[in-house]
């Protein structure tokens, strides 16, 4: 009986204690953990602890119930009986404010965290999922009965707190270009998850929780507690208040699928190999097997038929025959006859012009000195532009409208000083964090002595005076300050910002005798996560944004790190950005000032611990000019030897005796000052039309006419040499028939080429076309006075001459009994030597079958050239900014800024208009935003590297109800700072349903201004005057929005092709923005003007050239008397030579660019010289056969041609490779050589060959016209020779 009356006793007793424990757990379920707010916390200054309390849940006074419903608006408490009090809900507010600002884009995503602290706050539920694991009394004895929570840890569902961290994760913050979670995280976006996230929003370090919360993450009961699992809410779902699903861009599950950008065209290819080489190659080989054959067939035709090859011409009998027996008939064709008559009356003109030029020098040289003087009197009126917009991109070119609409809307982009900081220290040191984690590489140019010199270096540079005018100018004068006048303080984006550029900041430490809690590693390591932030987690709680308002991005502050691991960084990369007044002379001058004292400053500065290279907004022009100077030594050089040679080759000694007397120095010299004269007159007459010139005029033009006039004064003077005066012939007369016989020669090139120059003037790029327009007047100029002018000095000379008068010492003369003309040594090699080389039997096949593959070559590779133009390549070589290039593209790891800009006319005011370009809820998901944004994600095909920073989204965010940041004086209605305690600061809009959606029509316009007029603060980070009081164009008085941009960055960008590439995409990607919302958007970068030449500049190219070579066949046909097969083989010569020139460009690295493309055309233009004489001399030639007349016109006019042009240039062009710029000697040596040695070589060997195969028939008229002219005088038997 004992033992069951005890199991009874226990049995009951297990019962009681059983039933007990049940009440007790039911009744903790039901009590709360705290109460109201106590005493203040120790820890974080300004907020407080809860109060500790275990009862039942309290009534909320009805004060609170707006407040409740504002915060918690999805949560049902039954009887609104809650564990906080009004109070702990206000503080709620203020500490969710920040969060607010950034995650309310994403309504889901705010509805959950809301959820997560509304629970931890308020729930009757509490004491199922907090726990209060530490708590104590009140130090303040006015408090002594009341009990702090100080510790407490919060049991929260895994499964909850993943939903809210997947509804949050992709949400932008538009201000900063970064996701959200980089700001609220405490580390960059990427590294951020749901448990780091929610231990960083507890942690009492972030200076928001008064005291520590310890989530604990579980999804099932975990020591007696039920953890908080409310329902959460998808970014792709609506909200029951009638909230719509997250945007694209803040929900990447609401995107789709990640855009896929098209795969690169793959290249074209044949068995393999290129297929323009292929064809080109196969090309080549078919022609030499049929030229071959038709060779070899032609041969074996004259062997078997033991026949002359020109048999039928010579014959007499022969209807063609030039030895007609019949001398007053001729067979010509209408054609013929028309040519010959054209030709004769050329002749006449000349020769009459030459004769009253000889027989009136004085009367001529007068009268050309005064056209000359009136003519070069306006460069008095001469403008040099050496402004890159205005020589690189024409006024009337989309760039350069799209910058002007920039510029007047929004200001110009800013002028850059910038230096990119380097140490030769390579150690890398580990930091291991305090408090746990992996260990951290750091660089050496993290270091902190390292920092604290690059401080010192920074400071000294703000610390800078210039002087202007007599007056000081320091940085801050000219330098971008985004929040003047409250804040006057420069932007300057550098890594030092983070410590608030302060030598004490950066000494930060919190520690004790034995370890370091936090110092600058655990700053920096926060800082380049959340740029933005004004409190950082570490125990230092220290700002990381900058000084001036603004934050400053880790990519846009350091270099030569990997992926985003910031502390790996090899170079620092600090800035200072000036304001740019371009139509402000004063304030453009003080900013120039200050730039060379900052250059002057940094050229002397010396650390042997840093490697500074540098830049200035006016290095490039500064060291153009330079070198532009510096440059005139080496011009000057060229010129004085081309000169001397003129000067002494236009002689001809016969002996030393008859030295002064045959030499033509003075006539050189009179003749070098007649081409400069042509270019005086071609530069006045230009500048009194008001037409700037440019350096490629002055350093081009010269040096073309000098080509084009040297050549025509040889071939003057040369062929009066070589002439045998006629009998009872005068001076004048003889003279006047060398004109008349050299001078429809020296028309047929000069014409040629001034209509091919003036062709090109059609170029849209203001350097060609500049270029052009003086060139092609210059050249013309100066056929006019060679002809006129130096006919009559030529008139001088020969009788100076003929009274045997010392050159340069007229008053001298030697004693009568100077030998007969002898040929000269050039012309004899020519006739001797190399014509019967170059035209023999066996030479002729393989100069053909060489200049044929030289242009297959050149063909295959035409497309290969490469476009645009290294900026390095402008630099000297003993430039301190190649070693800034040189860094820039090493270490720089963001493209330049591009900004999207919305012209003018868009209805912000309409939701319509908002939905068109905005990227938040409700947002079209083809607006501005989300398609810039898309681009973003495949940055490596589109450029686009980060998501725009977007003025509407973030206003949007600032004047939610909800927020803090937009509030008004409720007496004044004057806008009322978040940062501002004042009991008449009242919401701007109401809590009501209505004040919760976007503000339209007037409310939009309403406080849009004090959007754009708020300073951020830790209070409101959405204040838009740092970031956007620029960026949005407002109507006079407020009374709408104009033009507006949205700013992203384009992806590294380090050569011309990434350039162009860049803007064809920004392009792209606008104008798809355009079609789609049915409103004018255009990007804008600051590079674009310079670049924008290159997306035509292949077709600007064809174009020119092939304008240039249409003239160039039009003109030589009418001036060849109609010979169309002879314009056909000059245009083909020269087209030829134009080819072959591209492919010296790729084997030689020079790109195709503005200065490539005008030495292309004046390449044209010097090519006509190189073929025209020669051919012209062909097609006048009355010898019988095409060999013949080959070997004619290459013995006397290919001699003339080598001495004047080629000759001429080549001295001077190897001086051009002494030059110190690397643009002269690639753009300059390298291609005025090509141009005069493939010029040469085409017209001096190929076009003779091609003549001597294909050269046009003789015109019957002009042999017959020939034959008579030349009856009864010493040359009729020359004829018959």
């Amino acid at each position: 009986m004992g033992v069951p009356a005890e199991r009874r006793r226990l049995s009951l007793l297990f019962i009681a204690v059983f039933l007990t424990e049940m009440q007790h757990q039911w009744v903790q379920a039901q009590h709360c953990v705290w109460y109201g707010e106590c005493g203040e916390s120790v820890k974080v200054p300004g907020k407080k602890y809860n109060c500790e309390y275990t009862g039942a849940p309290v009534p909320l006074p009805v004060e609170g119930e707006e407040l409740l419903n504002e915060l918690c608006p999805g949560l049902d408490y039954g009887n609104r009986s809650l564990c906080c009090d009004v109070d702990q809900l206000h503080t709620l507010k203020g500490s969710l404010q920040l969060p607010l600002q950034f995650l309310s884009r994403c309504p889901a995503c705010f509805l959950n965290l809301m959820n997560l602290f509304c629970e931890l706050t308020c729930s009757p539920h509490q004491s199922q999922f907090i726990n209060a694991t530490e708590i104590g009394p009140d130090p303040d004895p006015k408090l002594a009965n009341h009990t702090n929570v100080l510790e407490v840890q919060y049991y929260i569902g895994q499964t909850f707190a993943n939903a809210m961290y997947n509804a949050c994760k992709d949400v932008q913050a538009p201000s900063s270009n970064v996701k959200a979670l980089s700001l609220l995280c405490g580390k960059d976006a990427k590294d951020c998850n749901a448990t780091n996230w929610i231990q960083y929003m507890f942690d009492i370090n972030n200076g928001q929780s008064p005291f520590p919360i310890v989530p604990v993450f579980s999804d099932a009961p975990i020591s007696g507690y039920d953890p908080m699992n409310n329902k959460t809410y998808d970014c792709t779902e609506a909200l029951d208040d009638g909230s719509g699903a997250c945007s694209c861009q803040d929900c990447a599950e609401a995107c789709g699928p990640k855009p896929v950008p098209p795969p690169l065209p793959p290249p074209w290819t044949l068995l393999g190999f290129d297929a323009m080489s292929v064809i080109m190659w196969i090309s080549y080989m078919a022609f030499l097997l049929i030229f071959i054959a038709a060779v070899l067939g032609a041969w074996f035709y004259r062997k078997r038929t033991i026949m002359s090859e020109y048999g039928p011409i010579l014959d007499s009998n022969n209807p063609r025959s030039l030895n007609n027996d019949n001398p007053d008939q001729v067979d010509a064709s209408c054609c013929e006859t028309l040519g010959e008559r054209f030709e004769s009356a050329l002749r006449f003109l000349f020769s009459s012009w030459g004769s009253f030029c000889v027989r009136q020098p004085l009367l001529v040289i007068i009268c050309t000195v005064v056209v000359v003087a009136a003519c070069s009197t306006g460069l008095v009126y001469m403008r040099i532009t050496t402004d890159p917009v205005d020589l690189w991109s024409a006024p009337t070119s989309r760039a350069r409208q799209e910058k002007d609409y920039f510029d007047s809307h929004f200001g110009p982009f800013f002028r850059t000083e910038q230096l990119i900081i380097t140490t030769p220290i390579n150690n890398t040191y580990i930091y291991s964090p305090y408090f746990g984690g992996s260990d951290v590489p750091f660089g050496a140019i993290l270091h902190i002595d390292i920092l604290h010199q690059v401080l010192d270096l920074q400071l000294s540079i703000e610390a800078l005076v210039a002087t202007y005018e007599g007056q000081s100018v320091t940085l801050k004068d000219i330098c971008l300050s985004p929040l003047a006048p409250y804040n006057n303080n420069c932007t300057i984006l550098s890594v030092l910002e983070y410590f608030q550029n302060s030598h004490a900041t950066l000494d930060h430490i919190i520690g004790d005798e034995f370890y370091v809690y936090a110092d600058f590693h655990s700053h920096f390591l926060y800082c380049v996560s959340a740029p933005a932030s004004l409190n950082d987690t570490t125990l230092l709680h220290d700002p990381c944004m900058g000084t001036f308002g603004g934050p400053v991005f880790p990519w846009l502050a350091l270099g030569g790190y990997d992926g985003t691991n910031y502390n790996n960084a090899t170079a620092l990369v600090i800035t200072f950005p000036v304001v740019n007044y371009l139509n402000d002379t004063v304030k453009r001058g003080k900013a120039e000032a200050w730039e060379k004292e900052f250059i002057r400053f940094m050229k002397g500065y010396n650390n042997p611990n840093l490697t500074v290279a540098f830049s200035a907004e006016r290095s490039i022009k500064d060291e153009i000019d330079r070198e532009s100077e510096s440059d005139i030594t080496t011009i000057v050089v060229s010129y004085i030897i081309m000169f001397v040679y003129i000067s002494l080759a236009l002689g001809h000694i016969q002996s030393l005796r008859w030295l002064m007397v045959d030499s033509k120095i003075s006539l050189g010299i009179a003749g070098i000052l007649i081409v400069l004269s042509s270019v005086a007159c071609s530069l006045g007459i230009f500048s009194y039309a008001g037409i700037p010139l440019t350096l490629i005029v002055i350093e081009v033009i010269p040096f073309l006419v000098l080509a084009v006039g040297v050549d025509n004064i040889f071939i003057i003077v040369q062929t009066l040499q070589r002439d045998e005066r006629l009998h009872e012939e005068e001076l004048h007369q003889q003279i006047g028939r060398i004109l008349g016989d050299v001078a429809p020669s020296m028309l047929l090139s000069s014409f040629s080429e001034t209509v091919a120059f003036f062709l090109g003037a059609l170029s849209t790029m203001p350097a060609v076309r500049t270029f052009s327009l003086f060139a092609g007047l210059a050249v013309f100029i100066d056929f006019l006075l060679q002809i006129s002018c130096f006919v009559s000095l030529l008139g001088l000379d020969a009788k100076r001459q003929e009274r045997n008068q010392l050159d340069i010492i007229c008053c001298l003369r030697l004693p009568d009994g100077q030998g007969e003309n002898t040929e000269g040594c050039l012309f004899r090699f020519f006739k001797k030597v190399y014509t019967p080389f170059v035209l023999s039997e066996w030479v002729r096949p393989i100069v053909v079958a060489v200049f044929v593959g030289m242009l297959s070559f050149s063909v295959a590779v035409v497309n290969k050239v490469e476009i645009g133009l290294d900026q390095k390549l402008s630099m000297p070589d003993d430039s301190y900014v190649l070693q800034y290039f040189k860094n820039l593209s090493m270490f720089l790891h963001t493209g330049p800024p591009v900004y999207f800009v919305v012209e003018d006319g868009l209805n912000y005011s309409s939701l319509e208009g908002q939905n068109a370009v905005c990227g938040g809820v409700g947002c079209s998901n083809t607006s501005l935003v989300q398609q810039v944004y898309s681009a973003s994600l495949i940055s490596q095909y589109t450029t686009v590297a980060y998501t725009p920073s977007s003025w509407l989204d973030d206003y949007f965010d600032w004047v939610k109800p909800q927020s803090s940041c937009c509030r008004f004086y409720n007496s004044s209605g004057a806008f009322c700072n978040a940062s501002v305690v004042n009991s008449s600061c009242v919401h701007c809009r109401p809590m009501t349903p209505s004040g919760k959606q976007r503000p339209v029509g007037e409310d939009f316009l309403h406080f849009l201004p004090m959007f754009l007029s708020d300073n951020p603060n830790i209070n409101c980070g959405k204040g838009g005057h740092a970031a956007y009081s620029q960026a949005v164009d407002l109507y006079p008085n407020d009374t709408g929005v104009g033009a507006t941009y949205f700013m992203t960055y384009h992806s590294i960008l380090k050569d011309s092709p990434d350039f162009i590439e860049a803007l064809k995409m920004a392009r792209a990607l606008s104008d798809n923005i355009t079609q789609s919302i049915g409103h004018k958007v255009f990007p804008y970068s600051v590079f674009y003007v310079f670049y924008e030449q290159y997306l035509t500049i292949a077709y600007d190219t064809a174009l020119n050239l092939s304008a240039s070579l249409a003239a160039i066949f039009l003109v030589t046909t009418v001036l060849l008397g109609f010979d169309l097969w002879a314009a056909v083989l000059v245009s083909a010569t020269i087209a030829m030579i134009l080819v072959n020139m591209f492919g010296v460009m790729w084997l030689w690295s020079i790109s195709l660019n503005a200065v490539s493309l005008v030495n292309l055309v004046m390449s044209c233009g010097i090519s006509v010289e190189f073929c025209s004489h020669i051919v012209r001399a062909f097609s006048v030639s009355v010898k019988g056969s095409r060999v013949e007349r080959a070997e004619e016109a290459l013995a006397h006019m290919g001699s003339s041609v080598f001495s004047g042009i080629t000759l001429t240039k080549f001295g001077g062009i190897l001086i051009l490779a002494l030059s110190k710029s690397q643009i002269f000697q690639i753009f300059y040596f390298r291609m005025y050589l090509a141009i005069v040695l493939l010029g040469a070589t085409h017209g001096l060997i190929f076009l003779p060959v091609l003549l001597s195969y294909i050269g046009p028939s003789p015109n019957k008229a002009k042999v017959f016209a020939a034959n008579k002219r030349f009856v009864g005088t010493e040359r009729e038997r020359l004829l018959k020779y």
